[in-house]
């Protein structure tokens, strides 16, 4: 679309722009890349005081371990393949194959599948294909950077930290499944409904979680200790103990973030025409097919973005699941920090990083997945309201 000439900007001050937006994003994704580099290198290596030493990782490469330059390129090429197709083709097969054209269902099931088959071909297949060829490539087919991958092996299966994974998986999926359920149905009501004592009880339940997450979880965690003793006049000696378990976060989680759910969604409801709703009104539909048959559809990618804050939120937290989850139940982000936190050699300590950098694989995951759908989402009136 052309732009007026008196709204354009000057060269330099498209060059100031670019450049500082550029450096922004150095010293953000910086970080994240140093220690994903470290996470693959010897000790020696990733705590080298000379910057070239932990990218080339010279004592991981003399160890027989490292990447060969057919490895870089056919490796590349496949992660192109790999974002392409999540990028492009995914999102057409789940609109065509979803099960009973439930989008949310399709999307669970190609991301479940799409990780799988990432791991199966970079981790599974690969290796060993690349082995016997850079065998037969001589020279060209020795390590150019050191790599390897025993530390992540260590950490995910001799120190257990896939059974922080599944912990995590499950908390995070409940408070998404609740807090959308619930979000979906109150949002959609309070949009409609035209009342302002709900929409004011949604600005104090607002207030409320802008508390401290410490104040909140003291007011809960008393009662998860003495649920037993809570429950038992009802369930008598099979009342259970809620403290440790992930029910309780999921519990509390969803207390916490709801408002905000609702708020969000409500935003989205709104900019959605009420034309719709009495158009499928005079057709036949009750309140709630309107709902689930002409405004849902319409809705998913505010759901997505919506789903997205509040996978990131439960995904993300250390102060609730440190406090109500017993170590066995323990999700990844206190894990990881009781990994960082407690006396270790530099082996334990490049083990750790190798987990802080486990956790952002699913957070790249559902971007890359459902990129189209966020972006829509926010310039469809997740900012409003």
């Amino acid at each position: 679309m052309a732009v007026a000439r008196a709204m354009r900007m000057s060269p330099q001050l498209r060059l100031a722009s670019g450049a500082f937006i550029l450096v922004w994003c150095v010293i953000a994704a910086f970080p994240i890349f140093w220690i994903a580099v470290m996470s693959f290198k010897a000790p020696i290596d990733a705590f080298a005081s000379n910057p070239l030493h932990v990218i080339f990782g010279p004592v991981t490469r003399m160890g027989g371990k490292g990447l060969s330059v057919p490895d870089i390129l056919i490796g590349l090429a496949l992660l192109w393949v790999f974002i392409r197709f999540a990028t492009r083709r995914l999102p057409v097969l789940v609109r065509r194959y979803s099960p009973f054209g439930n989008i949310l269902v399709g999307w669970l099931a190609a991301a479940l599948f799409y990780f799988a088959a990432f791991v199966l071909v970079f981790f599974g297949l690969l290796p060993p294909v690349m082995g016997a060829l850079n065998g037969l490539l001589g020279t060209l087919g020795e390590p150019i950077i050191g790599l390897t991958l025993e530390h992540y092996i260590s950490i995910w299966i001799e120190d257990g930290f896939h059974r922080n994974f599944l912990n995590s998986m499950i908390v995070t999926t409940g408070v998404v499944a609740v807090s959308l359920t619930v979000g979906t149905l109150a949002g959609y009501g309070i949009a409609r409904s035209g009342s302002h004592l709900a929409f004011w009880i949604l600005i104090i339940a607002l207030v409320f979680r802008a508390l401290p997450h410490s104040v909140l979880v003291a007011g809960y965690l008393p009662v998860f200790i003495n649920s037993a003793e809570i429950l038992r006049p009802i369930l008598g000696e099979l009342a259970p103990t809620l403290y440790g378990k992930p029910f309780a976060v999921i519990a509390v989680l969803v207390a916490i973030n709801q408002p905000f759910t609702i708020w969000m969604l409500r935003s989205f409801f709104q900019n959605i025409p009420q034309d719709l709703d009495e158009a499928a009104r005079v057709d036949g539909c009750t309140h709630f097919q309107a709902f689930r048959w002409v405004i849902m559809p319409v809705m998913w990618p505010g759901v997505i973005t919506t789903g997205l804050f509040s996978f990131l939120l439960a995904y993300n937290d250390l102060l609730v699941t440190s406090l109500l989850l017993d170590a066995q139940n323990q999700t990844m982000v206190p894990a990881i920090a009781g990994f960082f936190n407690r006396e270790t050699t530099t082996t334990d300590q490049v083990e750790a990083v190798a987990a802080a950098v486990s956790i952002t694989a699913p957070l790249f995951l559902l971007i890359m997945v459902f990129q189209r759908q966020i972006v829509s989402g926010l310039t469809a009136g997740a900012v409003k309201g």
